[in-house]
C-alpha cells in the first residue's frame, strides 16, 4: 500500500489517506493510517522504539484526501486548540445526487448521533446532546443529475457533510447510509478532503495543502 505525503517537517505530517482505509484501529482489523504511518516514520527516520503521531481530526473510512497528524506533543495540541477555535481551514468537494435546492448556501442545522447504529440525523436545536452543525458550499457544475460542490466545512460534527445535504434531498453519491434510495451497493461514495489551512505549530505561518479526487467516476464528469 502506498500513502502519498504531501507535506512534512518537524512537526506536521500531512499525507492524503486512502479511500476505504479506517484512520485508527476498529473492529474490522484492516490495516489503519496511523498504525502504518508510524511503521513508515520508524523505518524512514530509523527511530528506536514507539514512534509518536498524534492523532487530532478524522475522515469517515471511506473517504479519501488531505489529512494532517502531529509528530510532536506541541504540534497536537495547538492542532487541537485550532480545531476547538474553529481556525483550521478546511474544504471538501462532494458529487451530490440531484442539484442543491440553492447554487450556494450556508447549511446550519442541529445533529444528533445514535452511537448504537452509527447513524447522524438533524433535530430541533433543543434536543439533549444536539450539536450545531454549519457548512458553506458552492455548486461548481452539473451533469447526468449529479452536482459537483465545493464545500468549506466551519464545524466537524460526525456525518455532517452526507447529513446536511441527504436532508435537503441531494445525498451523496455513493453513500450507502444516508443515500440508498438512489445509490447501489458497492459505489464508492464522493467525498473528498480537498484543502487543509493550519496555522504552524512553532513558526506561525500558514501551512495549506491540496489533494485532488482520483480521475475516475464520478469525479470525471467535470
Amino acid at each position: 500500500m502506498k500513502v502519498p505525503i504531501l507535506y512534512e517537517d518537524n512537526h506536521l505530517l500531512f499525507v492524503e489517506k486512502p479511500v476505504n482505509m479506517p484512520v485508527q484501529e476498529d473492529r474490522s482489523g484492516d490495516k489503519d493510517l496511523l498504525t502504518f504511518l508510524k511503521e513508515d516514520l520508524k523505518i524512514r527516520h530509523q527511530k528506536p522504539g514507539n514512534v509518536y503521531l498524534g492523532l487530532v481530526h478524522r475522515l469517515d473510512r471511506p473517504v479519501g484526501g488531505v489529512m494532517v497528524f502531529a509528530k510532536t506533543s506541541k504540534a497536537a495540541s495547538r492542532l487541537s486548540d485550532s480545531i476547538r477555535r474553529g481556525t483550521m481551514e478546511k474544504h471538501y468537494l462532494a458529487v451530490v445526487r440531484g442539484k442543491p435546492p440553492k447554487p450556494n448556501d450556508r447549511l446550519e442545522d442541529y445533529l444528533v448521533k445514535d452511537r448504537r447504529n452509527n447513524e447522524v440525523s438533524v433535530a430541533d436545536p433543543g434536543r439533549d446532546k444536539a450539536r450545531k452543525a454549519v457548512l458553506e458550499y458552492e455548486t461548481e457544475g452539473t451533469a447526468k443529475n449529479a452536482s459537483l460542490v465545493s464545500i468549506q466545512l466551519h464545524t466537524g460534527r460526525p456525518h455532517q457533510i452526507r447529513v446536511q445535504f441527504a436532508s435537503r434531498g441531494c445525498p451523496l453519491y455513493g453513500d450507502q447510509k444516508y443515500g440508498s434510495s438512489v445509490n447501489k451497493p458497492g459505489q464508492q461514495i464522493a467525498l473528498w478532503s480537498q484543502t487543509l489551512a493550519v496555522e504552524h505549530p512553532t513558526k506561525k505561518e500558514e501551512v495549506k495543502v491540496h489533494s485532488n479526487p482520483p480521475e475516475e467516476h464520478p469525479w470525471n464528469l467535470w
